[in-house]
């Protein structure tokens, strides 16, 4: 019985083999056909299987005309179904290999952007806005005249207004829980400093001031009240810097 059942097995391995064998190889369709097939998938959201097709091209037909665009729309996929890390590195190849090609702003565009919708909360890591930041601003260096240039400038200031404000909540914290004002004072000096024209030096400035003021250091507290007051009188922290003024003229 063992015997026959070896032999049954066998037989069965050799049939297996027998129709590998007979199976024919599957055609290897042109760039043109896959990338059509790709968008087909692309349009109704099966990104999988689009993605597929494109990397067939990047794979098999790396010297089409299509290779590029197929590389990009890899990446493209990935984005689009918010999985940045696998995005990222499609981006950054294509860029390394097409620098000059005709998407190549929008390739960048797309990198930017898969760090940009990563940004976390001011009270968390700021890496991944430093990394938005570098990345929009190469975009208006490389490819100023890109219909993507202005849209980038916009995000480059809201990536600077959320690293000032970590900045000024670092800030707090060493005022606020560490008892450290030296430190505070570096943080909140150093806003000034790198973020000018950002929505948040209003709020530094009077930081800043109302530190002064708790040091004893009367004059440098109230210079700095009086620019608040005169440069920015309609906000929060103008008109309180004019309210701080009222009362030490008072005293």
């Amino acid at each position: 019985m063992p015997c026959l059942l070896a032999l049954a097995m066998a037989l069965h391995g050799c049939a297996y083999v027998e129709d590998l064998f007979r199976q024919k190889p599957q055609p290897l369709l042109p760039a043109q056909e896959l990338y059509q097939l790709g968008d087909a998938e692309m349009v109704k959201k099966n990104y999988p299987t689009a993605r597929s097709y494109y990397q067939k091209i990047v794979e098999r037909h790396p010297q089409s005309n299509y290779a590029p665009r197929a590389r990009f729309l890899v990446g493209e996929t990935y984005y689009r179904e918010g999985t940045f890390d696998k995005a990222i590195p499609e981006f950054e190849g294509f860029m390394a290999f097409f620098p000059r090609h005709e998407i190549a702003d929008l390739v960048q565009f797309r990198l930017a952007m898969s760090y940009y919708d990563q940004l976390k909360p001011v009270e968390q890591d700021q890496a991944l806005t430093v990394k938005a930041t570098d990345q929009l601003k190469k975009l208006v260096r490389e490819y100023p005249e890109s219909r993507y240039a202005s849209d980038a400038l916009a995000k480059i200031e809201i990536c600077r207004g959320r690293l000032a404000q970590k900045e000024l909540w670092v800030a707090a914290y060493y005022f606020e829980t560490e008892n450290n004002p030296a430190a505070a004072r570096q943080r909140l000096e150093g806003v000034l400093k790198d973020y000018p024209r950002t929505l948040i030096i209003p709020e530094a400035m009077f930081r800043l001031a109302d530190l002064n003021a708790r040091e004893g250091r009367a004059a440098e507290a109230q210079d700095m009240f009086r620019k608040l007051a005169e440069e920015y009188p309609y906000t929060e922290w103008g008109k309180r810097a004019t309210q701080r003024l009222r009362t030490a003229a008072t005293r």
